[in-house]
């Protein structure tokens, strides 16, 4: 058989962090039943059962908002990715945060330029996707072991920028500012009253080559 794919290019950690990112919003919004648990099915991702919502809208809802953080990615702008559910009454309850502030920092002109360095990237596919396997076992343990959510809901998902990023420009925007309360400053600085919740719950570290992740859930004081 062919020899797995290497990691060796910033194109190729992007993608397998995207591909990630996508199963374990999925994973979210089942764990914490924000929507009916008869919505979703069960695929496979890194050789391990996920589950998957099925509704074209969510899946449209997923794909999109991926796909609008791809090019935060390639501008090297993205500190954090994340997920956020609210209150009925759009109050902060959680938080899951996705940390890729380690990740290289490679021009967008490069992105397909595979790294000088041998010691830079991954070895194969193979080794990072057992890590992502057992980050997706381990969030959604963690997540299923919190207090259950109100009903009604909802749920999106922001990007913590890079200190030296510039916001994202351009017309249809995807991206909003963030509300007040969940705004950080310069090094992560706490600015507003929601960052870093009441609660903080590790999930786990995936720290192999250049792709390196850290995954942490914050509780909010509404809930």
């Amino acid at each position: 058989p062919p020899p797995p794919p290497i990691l060796n290019t910033s194109l190729s950690l992007h993608r397998t962090l995207l591909d990630f990112l996508t199963v374990s919003i999925h994973t979210l919004l089942y764990t914490r039943s924000l929507y009916p648990l008869d919505t979703f099915i069960t695929a496979r991702a890194y050789n391990f059962p996920v589950r998957q919502n099925r509704h074209p809208s969510v899946c449209n809802w997923v794909n999109s908002t991926i796909s609008s953080i791809s090019p935060l990615l390639q501008n090297n702008s993205v500190a954090r990715v994340i997920f956020v559910v609210y209150s009925e009454d759009l109050e902060v309850l959680e938080r899951y945060l996705f940390d890729i502030s380690r990740f290289p920092i490679v021009d967008s002109r490069e992105k397909m330029t595979e790294f000088e360095d041998a010691s830079r990237g991954l070895p194969n596919i193979v080794d990072i996707e057992e890590q992502l396997r057992a980050t997706i076992r381990r969030l959604d343990y963690t997540s299923s072991k919190l207090a259950p959510l109100p009903e009604n809901c909802t749920y999106t998902v922001a990007v913590e920028l890079r200190d030296e990023a510039l916001p994202p420009i351009g017309h249809p925007q995807p991206w909003v500012p963030s509300d007040p309360n969940l705004q950080v400053g310069k090094r992560g600085e706490k600015l507003g009253e929601d960052v870093g919740g009441v609660k903080t719950t590790p999930v786990r570290l995936v720290d192999s080559g250049d792709f390196v992740l850290e995954m942490w859930v914050e509780e909010g004081r509404a809930k």
